[in-house]
């Protein structure tokens, strides 16, 4: 009996602590050494965070928006869960070359690991993710290791990757502003798969049905997946939701983000 009544004191307890957090958001926080206007005025990003929590598991969302228009946000789903979430901005397409973005993305993952445990947050415990552009970004960041390295942070140091629907080829605006179109492929220096390799960390690959995707988005994602497996990288995984287009997939995403963020940190999944 008493090992029952401790047992739900400590659930009660808990679901009292839980209740009593709160959370901040702290908006358009430069992370640029850059000094151009255009730098100064787009190189931004947002910390939602714990206000009372430490060595909580920091997730950083890339915005999507084809790499030509968005804004960064702060998922709902990712909201009082007890993690650190950066959103970041960087600069678009065509304004700026494919370059220039992912050099800032990457300016912005070395912000994080410099400043993320100001707010509780674990660099430990990092997921580099984002949705479609942003999941292009991910991948790039993840399989090219030399943006980060520009910055002195090992892109292997992050724990996990997981894009949402991002572009395993070259992303079709980079092959725009070359004057081909978008279902025209093409596999450079900028396409993630170019870049596969078996000692990268997790890559959690996730897409909507591949009748609904974006041009042939899932179809990408299958094949990065099936030569990072023939490279010898084991921690490749897969996923495919049914019913889903390129913009239905991001809110069921988010579960299986937490699942395998869970998994790696040794907590209780829920399938």
């Amino acid at each position: 009996m008493n090992k029952f009544l401790s047992f739900f004191l400590a659930l009660f307890l808990a679901a009292i602590v839980a209740k009593a957090q709160t959370y901040r958001q702290i908006n358009d926080i430069s992370y640029t050494q850059k000094t151009d206007s255009y730098s100064l005025e787009r190189l931004k990003l947002d910390v939602y965070y714990p206000e009372r929590m430490n060595d909580c598991p920091v997730i950083v969302w890339f915005h999507g928006g084809g790499l030509e228009f968005g804004n960064k946000e702060i998922p709902s789903k990712l909201k009082e869960k007890g993690y650190v979430v950066v959103g970041v901005n960087y600069r678009l397409l065509p304004k700026v070359t494919i370059d220039k973005t992912l050099d800032d993305a990457a300016e912005a993952i070395a912000w994080v690991f410099a400043h993320a445990g100001e707010y509780g947050g674990d660099t430990k415990k990092m997921v580099v993710t984002g949705h479609s552009a942003g999941g292009y970004i991910a991948m790039m960041l993840c399989l090219d290791k030399k943006w980060l390295q520009a910055y002195k942070v090992d892109a292997d140091d992050v724990m996990m990757y997981v894009p949402f629907s991002g572009q395993a080829v070259t992303h079709y605006n980079v092959r725009k502003m070359k004057g081909i179109p978008p279902l025209q492929v093409t596999i450079d220096e900028y396409a993630p798969i170019y870049w596969v390799r078996k000692d990268c960390p997790p890559l959690v690959l996730i897409c909507g049905d591949r009748e609904l995707e974006l041009y042939g988005r899932y179809d990408e994602n299958q094949y990065l997946a099936r030569m990072m497996k023939l490279v010898g990288h084991q921690e490749t995984y897969l996923y495919e939701l049914d019913g889903h287009g390129h913009g239905a997939m991001v809110e069921p995403s988010f579960h299986i983000l937490e699942t395998h963020l869970n998994k790696m940190l040794g907590k209780e999944t829920n399938p």
